[in-house]
């Protein structure tokens, strides 16, 4: 699943960068489906959560702040650049249509403070849409979806099921309640809510309980459930998903375990938020016509992107993953002794 984790962060990476060159449409159709592959993303959250809840005792705190150690730094470092970045005014982009825009903000949004709050606390997607339009994306685009995440972490951690497959079911009537909801227009959410994406978390944690000798039914249900509740492009998900799952048994499922795109599954999470920044300070420097900025920026947004990402998962990641196992070991040790 590692594997499948890098090609989805190459994939959004690839989705964020083709609007803003010359290729011609029918290059870019294929890559126009980036919230999907996030949704991908939290189907992975939910398969992999029970290896860490198991780790930290379904206790909460230490897993929540586990979670915070590894994800937060990052984060961090890239949200302070994206921001500098869109202080500093949108890149002179004359052939981008108006609807590449909304992947790159074309400026810093009016009540900054409040965008950067939400971003600096993680709570954009628990902000109504009439309280703060589009909070979700105004400072970098990618981190909407750690907002997902961190509700599902903080809910799960809380909640600590050790029946995952009764919670996914639970988690997906959240999920079917909030899509039949009629929110008065003040009050709808955006992508970033919680209950949106619970259908995919639902998918997941019944792909865990699956995999380890568990009821099929249960996925089963979740799969067809997260196809009906979705439209056409949505519903390639839980296709993707079912693929993937098969690829656990499959021998083309080792193409997922080449060591290149294991590698890429390493630097997913730092690949997945840095790209945006990076294509968008390289569109500021690079200048020319429709066709040499695309030759010459798109090869080099995407070395840059997974030059960035290596940097940051060696620099910050590998590192604190080495500190928080020295902090367990000598847990461990003082419960031994």
């Amino acid at each position: 699943m590692d594997g499948l984790r890098g090609i989805l962060a190459v994939y959004v990476m690839l989705g964020h960068a083709l609007p803003f060159t010359a290729l011609p449409g029918w290059l870019d159709s294929p890559f126009s489906h980036g919230e999907a592959a996030v949704d991908l993303f939290f189907a992975l959250s939910g398969l992999v959560i029970i290896n860490s809840l198991e780790r930290f005792g379904y206790a909460f705190r230490p897993f929540i702040a586990a979670r915070a150690r590894r994800l937060l730094p990052v984060y961090f470092v890239v949200l302070a650049a994206a921001t500098l970045l869109l202080l500093a005014g949108p890149p002179a982009l004359p052939w981008v249509g108006a609807d590449a825009w909304h992947i790159m903000e074309p400026g810093p949004p009016p009540h900054l403070f409040w965008h950067l709050a939400a971003h600096v606390f993680l709570v954009q997607g628990l902000i109504p849409q009439g309280a703060l339009p589009y909070a979700y994306v105004t400072l970098l685009g990618p981190a909407w979806s750690l907002s997902t995440e961190w509700q599902f972490y903080v809910l799960i951690g809380l909640v600590a099921p050790r029946r995952l497959g009764r919670f996914a079911l639970c988690l997906l009537a959240v999920g079917v309640v909030y899509h039949l909801l009629h929110l008065p227009p003040w009050w709808q959410f955006s992508r970033a809510f919680l209950p949106d994406a619970a259908p995919f978390f639902a998918l997941g944690l019944a792909s865990a309980v699956a995999l380890r000798g568990g009821g099929w039914m249960t996925f089963v249900v979740c799969l067809i459930t997260a196809c009906a509740l979705n439209g056409a492009e949505k519903a390639l998900v839980p296709l993707a998903w079912g693929l993937a799952m098969l690829a656990q048994k499959a021998r083309w499922g080792t193409v997922l375990e080449h060591p290149a795109v294991q590698y890429l599954g390493a630097i997913s999470y730092p690949l997945y938020l840095v790209n945006e920044p990076v294509q968008r300070g390289l569109a500021m420097l690079i200048h020319g016509d429709a066709v040499t900025f695309t030759m010459l920026w798109l090869p080099l947004s995407v070395v840059v992107s997974l030059a960035a990402a290596a940097a940051l998962h060696e620099g910050m990641e590998v590192r604190q993953a080495k500190s928080s196992g020295r902090f367990f070991e000598k847990k461990l040790r003082k419960k031994l002794l």
